[in-house]
């Protein structure tokens, strides 16, 4: 059957697929619309199987507030490479998955609790089609696999905000607990978001840090120590001296503040609590990089 240029045309608008993959499809199916659509997807499906056990160590961040901040959205989004994580259908599926999960109301059985179940969500734009089935036909597009690889959501315990560094590679969301947001509360939460992208904190306070991640330290600041030959309580000390310092370069609250050095963390919070309306807490934050853990 001869296919027209308007028709392959008509179903290039459509599906955004290549001239040649769209009329061989029409050609596959004797012109018909419908059918063609299904043929392409079938092929998108044969795409993401090849593509599948690629590595995707490339990638973007996106984050997203609610007008009213309370609200907030951190997602993490890997291809193969870095050309792909930079071209406008990566940044729209991304953009797009962002809102999706920041659409779905708290609470309700349809909100998604980890990426399996974002998977099996229908996808918003096309409901007829899941998250997991949308994805494979931009994977049958772009022609490199795509994972989505985390996704968290912050609701209702404070004043939420995000940050994502240059070239989307890192992003921070942070919920700050206040009664009533203020400007200059919004100001100080995106300063301290910013603060956790470039510092990379393992937990908000000393309490929060996992105990082996601390033994392993300690462990080795001891066997630093022993080697000086010094005596014990000598010894002793040099590790406390040197399990401080730790604290301070891995918990939020013991870094120094990045904008003034003179004051930490902790200490900002409390200089910053009467301009902002109240007793100032940082509640939880996340952090994603691209590729790391």
């Amino acid at each position: 059957m001869e296919i027209s240029a308007e028709l392959v045309k008509k179903l290039r608008e459509i599906t955004d697929c290549g001239f040649m993959d769209c009329k061989k499809a029409l050609q596959e199916t004797n012109g018909n619309m419908e059918e063609a659509l299904t043929y392409l997807r079938r092929k998108g499906v044969a795409v993401a199987h090849k593509r599948a056990g690629r590595a995707t160590s490339e990638g973007a961040v996106w984050a997203l507030l609610a007008p009213d901040e309370t609200t907030g959205v951190l997602l993490e989004v890997n291809c193969e490479s870095d050309f792909v994580a930079k071209t406008e259908a990566f940044q729209e599926f991304g953009a797009a998955l962002a809102a999706q999960i920041a659409a779905t109301p708290v609470g309700a059985m349809s909100s998604p609790g980890d990426v399996e179940q974002l998977l099996s969500q229908p996808w918003q734009q096309q409901p007829h089609l899941s998250v997991a089935e949308y994805l494979t036909e931009v994977i049958g597009k772009i022609g490199e696999n795509i994972r989505v690889r985390r996704f968290v959501r912050y609701h209702g315990c404070g004043l939420v905000a995000a940050y994502i560094h240059h070239g989307a590679k890192i992003g921070v969301l942070l919920e700050l607990g206040i009664e009533k947001p203020t400007l200059a509360a919004k100001v100080l939460a995106k300063d301290l978001a910013m603060q956790v992208a470039a510092t990379n904190p393992l937990a908000i306070a000393r309490e929060e840090l996992n105990p082996a991640v601390v033994a392993k330290e300690v462990a080795i600041f001891e066997a630093q120590a022993r080697e000086s030959g010094k005596p014990e309580k000598i010894i002793e000390r040099m590790v406390t001296g040197r399990l401080a310092k730790f604290y301070q370069e891995v918990c939020l609250l013991e870094q120094p503040f990045v904008k003034n050095p003179e004051l930490t963390v902790s200490q900002l919070l409390k200089e910053n609590g009467k301009a902002c309306g109240g007793e100032l807490k940082i509640q939880r934050f996340a952090r994603y990089q691209v590729g790391a853990d």
